[in-house]
């Protein structure tokens, strides 16, 4: 069975965006790999080994086009208020927390947040199928 063990953004700035993972996610480098043209940095946290694989090409200055094809990754975390509070402290601009329902069952509680880089994160409250 196949087991999923990262994914990968372009980043603009390495120093802008291993802030940004840091503050809103407790990710930390695990690993950083410098090559001439580009540069790998793995982040993870003490919850699980999934990482975050950050390429900064350096040779780009102009910012990404994410185009319509990504979506976001998602976090699950407990206390989703205090996280939303957090971020807002932190200087991170979440979104508001929305709750989606099906069949009249709470599905989910979540806010969005924008990395640097334009990319999505979702932060979903541990709940049913969300854990």
């Amino acid at each position: 069975m196949a087991k999923a063990i990262h994914m990968m953004i372009r980043v603009l700035d390495e120093e802008r965006s291993l802030a940004f993972y840091r503050k809103g996610f407790g990710l930390e480098v695990a690993e950083r790999l410098d090559f001439d043209s580009f540069t790998l940095v793995y982040l993870r946290n003490a919850e699980n080994d999934f990482e975050v694989e950050l390429t900064v090409n350096k040779d780009r200055s102009e910012p990404y086009s994410l185009g319509d094809g990504y979506g976001h990754i998602a976090f699950c975390v407990d206390g989703l208020a205090a996280e939303h509070k957090r971020f807002q402290e932190e200087g991170l601009a979440p979104e508001d927390i929305k709750e989606f329902f099906v069949e009249g069952k709470l599905l989910a509680r979540f806010f969005f947040v924008t990395d640097p880089d334009g990319y999505r994160i979702e932060m979903l409250e541990r709940h049913g199928r969300y854990q």
